[in-house]
């Protein structure tokens, strides 16, 4: 028996509720093999990201050619890359070995939700003109799509839904833009691809508990995707987006009430990634 295996290329996060550390909680959570090459380390908790230093990029390739020599990886999700030499690194490889990644998923990973910059701006460009076209899905937060597509970020529903078509038409195989940033009882996505744009909602949870929820979700789709058999010819599937936001979802609910934090009142605390299956 071979089990489903997802390869995660991201950041570090110390304080466990982001990054590599997240993702592998979350392929593990969700029945997949969990494998990780690090491509930046950080210092950061839950109060804030306090430093961040890219790895060396012939590391990070050493590390990711380690793990796809190996392991039939049925899926890759990309996180922080840190800086344009980390990026070209990662892009070179997808274009030599496109077919030894499985699907993949871009998180384009900008800004912590501290706020903390965790990408440099000579990497934008990199993510924009090369990752994005390179990846199956990608999946920016309201300012994130704002950033790529270098328009405003989009102030509501009909912006959201207009933002993930543009990213289509930009590049983008699909996109899942993230509605996490606007007010409101209710949080809605927008799912888009060549045949259109859906849009998923889901109740708001109220709760300091956030951080890491774009890392848990990119992980979360690029494992449901293993799972439920998307291949580069299929590209994502929106069922294993709307499962991979079901478990968010439980994940985000489960740990609300978490104050794992010395000053959990202040700073933004992990979700609980190990929350039970459906």
């Amino acid at each position: 028996m071979t089990p489903k295996i997802a390869l995660s290329i991201a950041g570090s996060d110390p304080s466990g509720g982001a990054g590599i550390q997240a993702d592998l909680k979350t392929f593990g959570a969700l029945g997949v093999y969990g494998a990780a090459a690090l491509a930046g380390l950080t210092v950061q908790n839950t109060q804030g990201v306090r430093a961040a230093v890219p790895v060396d990029p012939r590391l990070v390739r050493d590390q990711i050619v380690a793990v796809v020599d190996d392991l039939p990886v049925a899926a890759t999700k990309l996180g922080m890359l840190s800086n344009a030499a980390v990026a070209g690194v990662v892009a070179d490889l997808l274009e030599e070995r496109r077919d030894d990644f499985g699907v993949v998923v871009l998180d384009p990973v900008m800004v912590a939700t501290s706020g903390d910059r965790l990408l440099a701006d000579d990497a934008v460009e990199t993510v924009r003109t090369r990752l994005m076209r390179l990846a199956d899905i990608v999946t920016p937060n309201l300012p994130e799509a704002a950033v790529l597509l270098g328009e405003a970020p989009a102030g509501d529903v009909d912006g959201l839904a207009a933002q993930a078509t543009a990213l289509v038409a930009a590049g983008a195989r699909a996109a899942l833009v993230k509605g996490g940033h606007m007010e409101g009882d209710e949080l809605t996505d927008a799912f888009a691809d060549a045949s259109g744009v859906t849009l998923l909602s889901s109740p708001r949870i109220r709760t300091r508990n956030t951080h890491g929820t774009g890392c848990t979700l990119s992980s979360a789709i690029a494992a449901c995707a293993a799972l439920l058999g998307d291949t580069r010819a299929s590209g994502v599937s929106l069922p294993a987006v709307e499962k991979a936001r079901g478990y968010l979802f439980r994940a985000i609910a489960s740990g609300a009430d978490w104050r794992l934090s010395r000053t959990p009142d202040t700073g933004h605390g992990p979700v609980n990634h190990l929350v039970e299956k459906e």
